[in-house]
């Protein structure tokens, strides 16, 4: 004999769980609120802004840099304003751009691509920025030592003064 079975009682459909989770803003949206920030950003490495110097940029060089991270968005096309329009972002002539792009490229920073237009006509430059790339990370190791030994001092300083005399370090020395 089969055995008998009940069928299931028709359950409710339950209400779909509130989102309670806010969307946090990011510290860019907050610093310069959000309506700013939503026209998008440009991700400039610490390491380039504190090796200017090292480097051997100016002001001008270090703000073309800036406008071409600005424009390379996917790390597969390399940026290609042109000439006229980054001269006009910034303020300044197209010769002084155009001198000093050459120095850039004769640091190795940077490498202009001509390209040209489906009718042969001379079109914006793409710019390659490998060189600049493989600087930053050439500098990278030195800035992790710095880190280090940040955190280090940081980690001595921050200890209790019981803790730092029994290992003899006062005021960050041994």
């Amino acid at each position: 004999m089969a055995k008998k079975t009940t069928p299931p009682k028709p359950t409710k459909p339950q209400p779909a769980a509130k989102a309670t989770a806010k969307r946090v803003m990011s510290s860019g949206a907050k610093i310069f609120g959000a309506k700013v920030w939503d026209h998008g950003y440009t991700a400039i490495p610490n390491i380039l802004v504190r090796s200017q110097a090292a480097l051997g940029i100016n002001t001008t060089q270090f703000n073309i840099i800036v406008q071409l991270l600005s424009y390379y968005i996917n790390p597969d096309r390399p940026p290609f304003p042109s000439k006229e329009e980054l001269a006009q972002r910034m303020g300044i002539t197209t010769d002084t751009l155009r001198i000093n792009i050459k120095k850039l490229e004769d640091r190795g920073l940077i490498r202009r691509e001509q390209q040209l237009t489906s009718f042969g006509d001379w079109s914006s430059n793409t710019y390659h920025l490998d060189g600049l790339i493989a600087k930053l990370k050439r500098l990278q190791p030195k800035f992790e030592k710095e880190r280090e030994e940040r955190r280090a001092l940081k980690s001595v300083v921050e200890a209790p003064k019981r803790t730092r005399a029994r290992t003899g370090v006062i005021n960050g020395t041994a």
